[in-house]
């Protein structure tokens, strides 16, 4: 079990995990086809991004290895935004990576813990989303390729206020949910209702959830559920997100052209992207077979803990990044050899450099 330490520098994210998650495998993945071959790129945000930088030798090595080339990923970014701001000046509460085998449809999502101390893309070491803010998705990738040995050139961010609207438009996900998550759910509810003295909250649809087992919930009721903290760890309230995922996924599979296009005009403003509609036409045209097969969170159990990493504050913290470098691409991509590059040793070493004063041992997930 996570200590209360583990879990009160955990519980930091924000709904903003599911909104990215969610975003990623409707909105990317099937919805927005749809609306891109009608309209084009418009309704986009695209940014072109050109100073995204990894070691030359892991690029080379997914650049001709033939078994890394049937993997398209994609890193994903989700800010607290409510005013459009989706380039840097703000911090990343979500930080994942997609990888889609494109031969067999099989997804992968592995979120990356907000608060890991890492290399942030510049040779400094601190939490790992405060790469977005100072260098927007370009350095936010850069801190991911450098510190995992990845080769990722493509992004999408997306602000606050899709998830509700997301998941509202495909008439809501059907979870399973227990005795003891009503009134935490309820709670959450409560605190994000619209009222006349917090005017700025989410919504004014507040309607609280009075009985357990499977059931559909809207989008306000599954953005609440996705916040549960007081039962289990952190770790399991991304479960709960994970979840959430699946179900939506499984409804935008079945959903008509007509429905996605409705919910994608609602939510295309909210999305900053590389990716432009070939690329997005080219990379659904076996939707139907996309299924998410497993999900994760890095730094993995075993090999995380937790502590006040001096200025820095409250960090989550790997054990030893070369170990969980390697976990990651064995969970990434079973089967493909993989020898850990010299800068991610280096990282390894002065992450347990900095970090040991301050830390014990292992927590689990």
């Amino acid at each position: 079990m996570a200590t209360k330490k583990t879990k009160r520098v955990l519980k930091k994210g924000k709904i903003v995990l599911l909104i990215a998650e969610v975003l990623l495998l409707i909105g990317v993945g099937v919805a927005l086809a749809f609306v891109l071959r009608s309209t084009g790129d418009e309704g986009i945000t695209k940014y072109e991004i050109d100073d995204v930088q990894t070691n030359s030798d892991v690029k080379q090595n997914f650049e001709e290895n033939e078994e890394l080339q049937q993997y398209r990923n994609i890193a994903l970014f989700a800010v607290d935004s409510r005013n459009s701001k989706l380039a840097k000046g703000t911090r990343s509460d979500s930080i994942m990576i997609c990888s889609i085998n494109e031969t067999t449809g099989e997804v992968k999502l592995v979120s990356v813990y907000r608060d890991t101390y890492l290399n942030i893309g510049n040779d400094v070491y601190n939490k790992c989303n405060s790469a977005y803010a100072k260098g927007g998705p370009e350095q936010a990738i850069t801190m991911l390729n450098m510190n995992l040995d990845l080769y990722i050139t493509d992004f999408v961010t997306v602000g606050f206020e899709g998830l509700m609207k997301t998941i509202d438009g495909l008439g809501g996900v059907d979870i399973n949910v227990t005795e003891a998550e009503i009134p935490h759910l309820n709670n959450y509810q409560a605190s994000m209702y619209c009222t006349e003295e917090n005017p700025n909250n989410l919504t004014t649809n507040y309607v609280p959830v009075t009985k357990s087992g499977l059931q559909t919930l809207s989008g306000y009721q599954a953005t609440a559920y996705c916040r549960i903290r007081a039962i289990g760890n952190d770790f399991q309230r991304t479960e709960r997100q994970r979840t959430v995922i699946q179900q939506a996924l499984v409804k935008a599979k079945t959903a008509s052209a007509t429905k996605l296009t409705t919910i994608m005009n609602d939510v295309l403003p909210l999305i900053a992207t590389s990716l432009d509609a070939d690329e997005l036409a080219t990379m659904v045209a076996g939707i139907a077979k996309y299924n998410i097969s497993q999900t994760s969170g890095f730094p993995f159990d075993g090999s995380i803990t937790t502590g006040n990493i001096g200025s820095k504050g409250s960090c989550v913290v790997p054990l030893n990044l070369e170990k969980n470098v390697i976990e990651l691409h064995e969970f990434l991509y079973p089967g493909v050899e993989y020898t850990p590059s010299e800068d991610v040793k280096a990282y390894s070493q002065k992450i347990m450099s900095d970090t040991s004063p301050y830390v014990g041992g292992a927590v689990s997930q």
